[in-house]
């Protein structure tokens, strides 16, 4: 079978490094002083035994500090659970996203009352209180130290915040100093646990229960000032299945799309249901922004009309020469006062790993939303989009043979306008062999400067910008 252009970027990247100065090509802004962290998938076979998902693979960080105009960079595998007993058994041992490792029925109904979960937290990187963690769907985030990036341990959600099914994706609401996340419960009456944690001491506490019958796979909510915003998409699972399916956990849902999509609009303040609205099905990994509009509550979603994409991911498929569509299309949700949502799509670009100002505009309204896009038809993410959502006109980057990540999006100090500040993005340049650091002009959306890294760094998903 041939193989695709991108191959590379789903292939295992065994060395870990540090390089104190990158080659540089133009000019890092000199207010650029501190680091990005991301975390991905980097290792992708265990002994004879290949993961299937690229969800799945084991995470590796990588970190880019800047100062001086200079880029340093390195990166280490998260010493988690997961990997540990991967690397002393030769095998996989944990159940990930779409892989599982062979267990006997016994097993199976075993690990259904006492789970052991993954902590393979190869999805997202946040911070709170002291702490910087990497993160995965399940309650065990691992912290790391951001400058060695060595691992100190798992940082577990309270343990009276149950459920074991959590996302990579909090928000932090900067006027009350907390960080929202939620952990889903599975039983007869499975229930998502919705609750906060303070910036200042690291304490938790629950916000809200809302409880369900059949949950669905959601991978991210969204946050406006006053309101979590739960959208529960029409891919959804019996409990039960887990405990005699035998698969992995993605492969036990089900499309049920005449169930449609339910929006549960909840109160941050005292954890009170404001109500639940109705749309007709679709599917979605990722919220760009929320925010409300009079009595409205508006939600910026990367819209797919069914969860085909969660098969375009397999990594057989993504290494094949056989075309995908990695990316949704960016739609606004309006929900009203009659529990009716309206869907408008903002553009009609290819869209996926959506960001914009979160320092000043999470659950606010906003201008500007960056993504990764697809400018050649079936040939994974290949370009960087800027949205004007005023204006609704897109801007774009492209480079020929180049396959750039998320862009993270990072404010120049004391800026004015919404998009001044620059556009972070890890890139695969596959005629080289090895990946680069991306500095676009958020504004002109023109690259400013890269910096050469030493090798290829499989794709990820997601990062974060640490400041100094």
């Amino acid at each position: 079978m041939s193989r695709s252009p991108y191959y590379l970027g789903f292939t295992t990247l065994a060395s870990e490094t540090t390089v104190e100065e990158l080659p540089v090509r133009g000019t890092v802004p000199a207010w650029l002083t501190g680091t990005l962290v991301r975390t991905g998938p980097a290792r992708f076979e265990v002994g004879d035994r290949k993961y299937n998902h690229w969800f799945d693979g084991l995470a590796m960080l990588h970190k880019f500090a800047f100062g001086g105009g200079r880029v340093s960079y390195a990166n280490r595998y998260l010493r988690s659970r997961a990997y540990q007993e991967a690397m002393a058994k030769g095998k996989i041992t944990l159940g990930e996203f779409a892989t599982d490792p062979c267990r006997s029925l016994f097993q199976r109904v075993a690990s259904f009352f006492s789970p052991k979960l993954t902590d393979n937290c190869c999805v997202n990187i946040a911070s709170w209180a002291d702490a910087v963690v990497a993160l995965t769907e399940t309650r065990l985030p691992v912290r790391f130290h951001p400058d060695t990036l060595a691992t100190i341990g798992v940082s577990e959600y309270d343990r009276q915040i149950k459920g074991p099914v959590s996302t990579a994706h909090p928000h932090f609401d900067h006027a009350r100093g907390r960080h929202y996340s939620y952990v889903l419960d599975f039983g007869r009456r499975s229930e998502y646990h919705f609750f906060a944690i303070d910036e200042a001491t690291g304490r938790q506490s629950l916000v809200a229960t809302i409880p369900v019958e059949r949950p669905a796979y959601v991978h991210s909510f969204g946050m406006t000032e006053r309101y979590l915003v739960l959208v529960e998409f029409s891919l959804v699972v019996n409990p039960l299945k887990f405990l005699f399916s035998g698969k992995p956990f993605i492969r036990n849902y089900e499309w049920e799309p005449d169930r449609g999509v339910r929006f549960h609009v909840i109160e941050k303040e005292g954890g009170r249901l404001v109500g639940t609205a109705r749309s007709p099905a679709f599917f979605a990994f990722h919220h760009a922004n929320a925010f409300e509009e009079g009595d409205d509550v508006v939600v910026d979603i990367v819209a797919y009309p069914d969860p085909t994409i969660i098969d375009q991911l397999l990594l057989d498929r993504l290494r094949s020469a056989e075309p995908i569509t990695a990316t949704g299309k960016l739609t606004r949700f309006r929900i009203g006062t009659e529990e009716s949502v309206a869907g408008e799509r903002l553009s009609e670009v290819p869209f996926e790993l959506p960001r914009f100002d979160y320092r000043r505009f999470a659950g606010r309204p906003y201008r500007y939303v960056y993504g990764a896009g697809n400018e050649a038809p079936g040939n994974f993410i290949d370009n960087l989009v800027k949205i004007d959502l005023d204006r609704r006109t897109v801007s774009s980057w492209h480079e020929e043979s180049c396959y750039p990540g998320e862009p993270v999006f990072v404010a120049a100090p004391e800026s004015a306008n919404e998009d001044e500040g620059v556009i972070l993005s890890v890139g695969l340049d596959t005629r080289k062999a090895a990946s680069f650091l991306l500095i676009l002009n958020a504004s002109s959306f023109t690259e400013l400067a890269r910096a050469d890294a030493p090798h290829h760094i499989p794709f990820g998903f997601h990062g974060n910008y640490l400041a100094d």
